[in-house]
Order: C-alpha cells, then sequence, then structure tokens
C-alpha cells in the first residue's frame, strides 16, 4: 500500500518538476524610462525655479542631496548722502539768523565672499559664507558751527573678514497639489569682523565742548554681535512665470561694551521680507525683478548714551532689485543683479555678481 501511494504522489510531482519557473515580475522598460525622464524634468524644473528666486537673493530651493555647491560673489554698494545742521532760530519763516552747516558722505563698499553649500538629504542643506569687506568712507564739511567759507575733507577706510555665517534651510513642501515650495531657514551669524566698539574712537565736540558724535578710526567690517535669523521663504512656479518671497526675524543679542559706551548695548532687531516675480526667456537665460525691505529698531544702551537720544526708534531700508541669470553649462551659472535704494537709509545702488558651481 505504501509502494503504490509512494508511485502515485512520484507521478503527481513529476509534471510540476518538468514545468518552467516561475517568472519574476520586471517592471516594463518603458515604464522605468518614463520614471526616470519624469524625474529629470522634475530635477530640471526645481533647478529653474532655484535659479530665478536666487537671483537677487538665497531663495532658491535646497540643494540636491550628495550635491556640493560652490559659490564665489562680489558687490559694490554705494551711498551718498547730504547732512544739514544748523544753529541759529528764525525771525520769521522764511528767515533765519544763524549757522548753517552742510556735510557730504560718501561711502563704498566692496564685498568677496565664498559661499559653501551641501544637500544632506532631498529636503536638508547646510551652507557657509565667509565675507571680506573693504570700505571707503570719504566726508567733505565746513568746521562745524564757525561760519567759515572753506571746506574740509577727511578720509575714513577699513578691511577686513567680515561675519562669517552658518544657516541651515529644510524644505516644507513639495510644491504639489497646487502648494508653493516652502523652505524653513536658520540663520547664525558670527562676530568674526571688527565691531564699532572693537576700533578705536573718539568723541566728536563742537567749539563749545558739547558733544555731538563719535568718530572711529577706522571703518568696521562686522557687526560685533551675535546673532540668529529665522526665516520662512516660498517659491511658486507658475508657467512661465516664477512667483517667490521670504520673510525673516534677526534678533541681535546684547552685550556688555563697557561703562563708557553705555554698558550693556543691545542693537536693534531687524524684520525683514520681500517679494517678487522672475521668468526664463529660454532654458539658458533668465530675468527676476524684487523688491527687499528691512525694518531696524533703535539701539538701546543700559546707562542711555546721550549721543543717540535724537535717533529714529526705527529705520525703514528699502531697494529694488532686477537681474539676469545665464546657465554656462549643466554645473555653474552666472548672475547679476543691480539694487537699487528707494529709501533714504539704504545704498544708492548696488551691484551683484555671483557664480555658483555646483560639484
Amino acid at each position: 500500500m505504501k509502494h503504490y501511494a509512494l508511485v502515485a504522489c512520484t507521478i503527481a510531482l513529476t509534471p510540476m518538476a518538468q514545468a518552467a519557473p516561475p517568472t519574476p515580475d520586471v517592471p516594463d522598460q518603458g515604464q522605468a524610462t518614463s520614471r526616470i525622464q519624469q524625474d529629470s524634468a522634475e530635477n530640471s524644473a526645481q533647478d529653474a525655479a532655484t535659479d530665478i528666486a536666487s537671483i537677487t537673493a538665497d531663495r532658491g530651493i535646497v540643494t540636491r542631496p550628495g550635491r556640493f555647491t560652490i559659490e564665489p560673489s562680489f558687490s559694490h554698494a554705494h551711498s551718498n548722502a547730504t547732512r544739514v545742521a544748523v544753529e541759529g532760530y528764525t525771525v520769521i519763516p522764511a528767515l533765519l539768523v544763524g549757522l548753517i552747516n552742510i556735510s557730504e558722505i560718501q561711502r563704498d563698499i566692496f564685498v568677496s565672499a565664498l559661499s559653501l553649500k551641501y544637500g544632506f538629504t532631498s529636503r536638508f542643506e547646510a551652507s557657509l559664507r565667509a565675507p571680506y569687506l573693504s570700505i571707503r568712507e570719504d566726508l567733505r564739511e565746513r568746521e562745524i558751527f564757525q561760519g567759515t567759507p572753506v571746506d574740509t575733507q577727511r578720509e575714513s577706510s577699513g578691511d577686513g573678514l567680515g561675519d562669517v555665517e552658518l544657516a541651515v534651510r529644510y524644505q516644507l513642501t513639495d510644491g504639489i497639489d497646487g502648494w508653493p515650495y516652502l523652505i524653513g531657514t536658520f540663520r547664525a551669524k558670527a562676530p568674526t569682523g571688527d565691531g564699532p566698539y572693537d576700533v578705536d574712537q573718539q568723541v566728536i565736540t563742537d567749539s563749545s565742548g558739547n558733544p555731538i558724535g563719535v568718530e572711529l578710526a577706522k571703518r568696521p567690517t562686522g557687526s560685533g554681535f551675535w546673532s540668529v535669523e529665522p526665516g520662512l521663504s516660498f517659491i511658486y512656479p507658475s508657467d512661465p512665470a516664477v512667483l517667490f518671497g521670504n520673510f525673516s526675524y534677526v534678533w541681535t543679542i546684547k552685550e556688555e561694551q563697557g561703562f563708557e559706551n553705555g554698558g550693556t548695548v543691545d542693537p536693534g532687531d531687524v524684520v525683514r521680507f520681500g517679494f517678487g516675480m522672475g521668468f526664463a526667456f529660454n532654458e539658458r537665460t533668465s530675468f527676476s525683478l524684487g523688491y527687499d525691505h528691512s525694518v531696524i529698531r533703535k539701539t538701546t544702551f543700559e546707562h542711555g548714551n546721550s549721543l543717540f537720544d535724537s535717533n529714529f526708534d526705527r529705520i525703514q531700508v528699502g531697494s529694488l532689485a532686477f537681474g539676469l541669470s545665464q546657465r554656462m553649462s549643466q554645473s555653474t551659472t552666472l548672475s547679476l543683479t543691480v539694487a537699487v535704494g528707494v529709501t533714504d537709509s539704504a545704498p544708492n545702488s548696488e551691484i551683484t555678481l555671483k557664480l555658483p558651481i555646483n560639484l
């Protein structure tokens, strides 16, 4: 009985043994090619949006994972301001009796910087920026409150390392289902440059010995304070245009600067925002137009400082920027930005040239 059962089992298993082995599920080659093409198109679209949004400021989508970017840049900002000081009284609204002092200040700031970026994941990147500043300032005025017809000219300059910045950026959304790309940013700035309290200074007085200001031996190249800046930016592709914007808050940490400088000095915090749009002429050339604004709060002193009692509570700095971006190769893009100040406290003009290189 066992013999017949063994024979029957052998006969039943023979067709199964002779049958061809099951074929593993292999994805269709056409589907794989289509998926690769779709990913390549998405990456190209993200690169184009990044190029457009980053012309006037660092608002681009985060760097791809494993990509290392080196970005040398150079900028020149020029400022020209005229100040009027009056000591006297009015007899009638159209007649002034006294002395008038008019001074003209011209300032040129050259900044050479090197930025390094690395994408750790598809959503997270870190960057480091080290600037080097060269500042030239010319002041033309007459002897204050002396009534002399002779103009005098003074020069001041400063060169050195600026404040080094470390930033991390995290992409919150993927820009699908009608949502824009949302990127959270956190930036920290170290006081590696010479601040206003790191250079020699002296108080300027009038003929009566009254303090009227502070004069620095050379121009500072840094702020002299630690600061942190959380922010949020967005990029919204709307073919053929790209809309972008950003909002951030700069918190400058107060520090003790000595009793002669007012004790603990708390620099004013800054609120920044900007927006704009851009579009691509073709696959290599794009144009961008944007506006950036900063509201700077007044600096406060622990012991008070009469030299700054008459300062405004806040300073408005606004500039209108437009720029061009040209893709030189698959890994290199050249961008040129021109910004024009629209408020009195903003530089008259600023030109920036950037050359990001992807490795």
